[in-house]
Parts: structure tokens; C-alpha cells; sequence
């Protein structure tokens, strides 16, 4: 029932998203029936029902090619939703600006576009207005037929005016011999020179309709590039594979003899419908090229069954450290089968702790399964793992959960190393999982206990990272008696 009622609330949320973000890029920018419309309103339909496929597939058994079909496109545009939204969120606050500023302008430009369009008729002709948009005075208008004059004199000389075409009046025919004489002609208008036509067009002022048309295409966009690129720069991050950092860790019960010891953490691989064999190979190799003394894997090294994914894991078997490879499970191993990756990973050459612990030069190295295990009643058991050990040894536990800390502070662990949180993967993510997680990066104390947490090796759902880069930590023990 309950698990109903939040499938309910995240699908009205999703849907509200989607709303807002195809009213903003579609429907204010584009017209009625368009054809632009037609294809975003289809867009607003059929990718999120993608990312609802990519969601589901693995865990309802669909074929894995399905699976990887879906996955691209299903979960990009979910990282992609995220960062429009936020960036159409930001443009909420630009738009009122925008708007402002265009109509003041506009206000300004109105008048002296009124001004500088005002004309004068006169018997023989239309006058154009001077630059202020004044009339000719009356004593200035000469009658036509005065002596002296031409039919045309009583318009103003063309070089001082804007070019206009002016009306000529037919005169009346004459009786008589005079009938056939050549009438006489007003001389035709002179082309201005070009200076006096040189005249600054005032800005034309935007109807209220058209500014709000322009300022919803600039600040969408402005959205649609900062999001895309966003999601751009975080896919990059991903594919290119983990850096590799370092931390020194001093533990107070560490023998001079295993000063300097060298374990390289990795965790969330996500080995999956997107990231596989490729991934798993980078990953390997930069394990390698660290020379570790011991190689943790702390959980969720899958995401999806070993029939589907073995080959993509097999680069595993090519880890190198003098004193092995170690592994515990993660939540997602038990979406995926957690029996058949423990013993798959046994086969590659790496060595399961579960619930279990073995004795290295100077300090106890144990692992607990993940609590997502009590489903199977196959939970962290820290008494088994812990609870007959030599107190006076140094004591590193693998735990893929940083929440287990409290357990591990009253087993007298020194040091966790753990993964879980991806350091938040996608910024701002990293609010939410320091809200569900004591630590979401790095190293911190609690009580006579030290936490690691990685950020992870690889992504979960969306191939995308802003904000938390992915890792491999090469943890060196030291001992304070060096």
C-alpha cells in the first residue's frame, strides 16, 4: 500500500515536470499546430515513457538488449530533465527583468516613431513634417498661380524635407488657338542628396504579444543550452573512466611493520546496460597502475544477472595486489542475483567476505554483507564478523553503507571503508544524500572510528556526473609509531 502511494506521488510529480518544462520550451514558443509544436508535444510523451522503460526493464526481466536499448536514451533524459528544469526555474526569475527592460525600451522608441511619420497636405501636394514633426507655418505655403511662381513652388525645397511624391494638378483646358498651344509644366522634382535622407530609423516598438514570444525563446534558449551542456560535460566525466586519489589514514593500533600499507577502494562500478566490458577494463587498469598492496571492492559492482553481465565482469580477473582482491556485496548485487555474484566473482579470482573476516600483516581486514540482505535474511552480521577478534589489532571493515558506522564504532572497528552515496552523483543530489547518509564523501571520525566513503567508480541510472567526479582511492594505512 505504501510502496503504491509513492509510486503514485513520483508519477504525479513527473508528470507535473513534464508539463512545466513542455510549457515553457513548446508551448511559448511555438504556435498552434505548427510542426514544431506537434514534435515536442510528442517528445513531452514519448521520452518519458523511455525513461519509465529504462527504470523498469531489468527489474521486471525484460531481454537485456531491450535493457540497453532503453537505457540511453531513458536515462539521459532524466539527468536532461533535471538540469531544464533547473535552468528554466533560474529563467523565472530572469523573465520579469527581461519583459521590464523590453518595455521600457519600447515605451521610449513609441514616441519617436509617431513623430518622425507625420506628414502635411497641401492644395498642391503632401508635405512631408519636419524632423520634430511640426507643420509649415501658413505665411509658408505660397498659392499657386502667383506671379512669379510655379505651380510647384509651394512646396518646400526637397533638400530640405524627406523625399515625397507629390500630387500635380491638372489645369483646365483652354478655349481656342490656345487650345493647341504647348501647355507649360511644373519641373520635375529633384532627387534629394543623400544626406538628407540619411535619417536614423527609430526602434519599432513590440506589441505586447510579440515581447512575451521573444523573451519565452531567449530565456528557453538560454535554458536548453546551460542544460544540455551540463549534461554534456557530466556524460564526458563518466565515460572517460575514475582518477585515482589518495589518503593517508593514521591508525593508532597499527604496527611500524605495516606502515604504509596501500588498499585501493573502489565501489559502484555499475556494471550494466551502459557501462560494461570497456568500463570494467578502465577500471582494472587503474587499479593497476597504482601497485596497491590489497584491492576493496565495496558493493554494487552490478546491475543486472550474471547470465546477462558475466562476460562484462571478466575483465576483474586481471586485478593485481600482493595481498588480493576482496569483495562484499551491495544493495544492487541483491536486485541481481547476490548468490551468483558472490560466487561469479569468487571464479574471477577475488575473495568474498561475507559476514566473514581474515587476518593481514598487522591489522584484521573484515566485510559485512549490505542491509539490503535482510530481505533474504542474508544482513550485516557484525558479531560474526567482529565479535571473537583481538581488540588490541587494528581492524578495517568493508561495508558498502556508510549508515552501518555505529555498528562499526561499538565493534571497535578503526577504520570503515564504504561507497553507497556516489558523492551525490548529480549536483544538487549531494543535499539529498547527506539527509539518508552520515558521511556523502571523503574522510571523517566517529569516536575512535574513521569513515572512507568513495564517491564510486561508476553512475547509476543516468551515465552522467556533475559535481561528485568519480574515483578509485588508493587509502594508505600509517602507523603512529613510525
Amino acid at each position: 500500500m505504501i510502496f503504491a502511494l509513492v509510486a503514485l506521488v513520483v508519477l504525479a510529480l513527473l508528470a507535473s515536470v513534464h508539463r512545466y518544462v513542455w510549457r515553457r520550451f513548446v508551448g511559448d514558443t511555438t504556435a498552434p499546430g505548427s510542426t514544431m509544436r506537434k514534435v515536442g508535444t510528442v517528445a513531452a510523451f514519448v521520452l518519458p515513457l523511455l525513461s519509465v522503460g529504462a527504470l523498469t526493464s531489468g527489474r521486471i526481466g525484460a531481454p537485456f538488449w531491450l535493457q540497453q536499448v532503453l537505457a540511453w536514451p531513458g536515462f539521459l533524459w532524466l539527468a536532461c530533465l533535471m538540469y531544464l528544469t533547473l535552468a528554466l526555474l533560474v529563467g523565472e526569475v530572469v523573465r520579469p527583468l527581461l519583459t521590464r527592460v523590453l518595455a521600457r525600451r519600447d515605451a521610449k522608441a513609441a514616441p519617436e516613431a509617431a513623430g518622425s511619420g507625420t506628414s502635411v497636405t497641401t492644395v498642391n501636394g503632401t508635405v512631408p513634417a519636419t524632423t520634430g514633426g511640426t507643420r509649415p507655418r501658413t505665411e509658408e505655403l505660397v498659392p499657386a498661380g502667383q506671379p512669379g511662381t510655379s505651380t510647384a513652388s509651394a512646396v518646400p525645397s526637397t533638400a530640405e524635407t524627406e523625399p515625397e511624391t507629390v500630387r500635380e494638378t491638372e489645369p483646365f483646358p483652354k478655349q481656342g488657338a490656345d487650345a493647341t498651344a504647348p501647355q507649360p509644366t511644373a519641373p520635375a522634382p529633384t532627387q534629394p542628396p543623400a544626406s538628407a535622407t540619411a535619417l536614423p530609423a527609430p526602434a519599432t516598438p513590440l506589441s505586447a504579444p510579440s515581447r512575451r514570444l521573444f523573451v519565452s525563446r531567449v530565456v528557453g534558449g538560454a535554458a536548453a543550452a546551460a542544460g544540455l551542456a551540463t549534461v554534456g560535460y557530466g556524460t564526458a566525466n563518466v565515460l572517460r573512466g575514475p582518477s585515482v586519489k589518495r589518503v593517508t589514514v593514521p591508525l593508532a593500533k597499527l604496527p611500524r611493520a605495516a606502515h604504509g600499507f596501500r588498499i585501493a577502494v573502489v565501489s559502484d562500478v555499475h556494471i550494466g546496460p551502459i557501462l560494461g566490458r570497456a568500463h570494467t577494463r578502465r577500471i582494472v587498469d587503474t587499479i593497476n597502475s597504482t601497485s596497491p598492496d590489497l584491492v576493496a571492492v565495496v558493493g554494487d559492482l552490478v546491475d543486472g544477472s550474471v547470465a546477462d553481465l558475466g562476460s562484462a565482469a571478466e575483465p576483474l580477473a586481471g586485478l593485481r595486489a600482493r595481498h588480493g582482491s576482496f569483495f562484499v556485496t551491495g544493495n544492487h548485487e541483491y536486485f541481481s542475483g547476490a548468490e551468483q555474484w558472490v560466487n561469479h566473482v569468487r571464479e574471477l579470482g577475488l575473495i568474498p567476505l561475507e559476514n566473514a573476516r581474515v587476518e593481514m600483516d598487522g591489522f584484521d581486514l573484515a566485510g559485512v554483507n549490505d542491509v539490503a540482505g535482510e530481505t533474504e535474511g542474508q544482513g550485516p552480521d557484525f558479531v560474526r564478523a567482529l565479535g571473537d577478534r583481538d581488540r588490541a589489532r587494528a581492524a578495517v571493515l568493508l561495508a558498502h553503507q556508510p549508515v552501518v558506522i555505529h555498528d562499526a564504532v561499538e565493534h571497535g572497528v578503526d577504520l570503515q571503508l564504504s561507497g553507497h552515496t556516489h558523492g551525490g552523483q548529480l549536483w544538487p543530489g549531494n543535499y539529498l544524500a547527506e539527509l539518508a547518509n552520515p558521511t556523502v564523501a571523503g574522510l571523517e571520525r566517529y569516536g575512535d572510528t574513521q569513515l572512507f566513503v568513495s564517491r564510486g567508480a561508476g553512475a547509476w541510472g543516468p551515465p552522467v556526473r556533475v559535481g561528485a567526479p568519480a574515483d578509485i582511492t588508493v587509502v594508505e594505512l600509517a602507523s603512529r609509531q613510525a
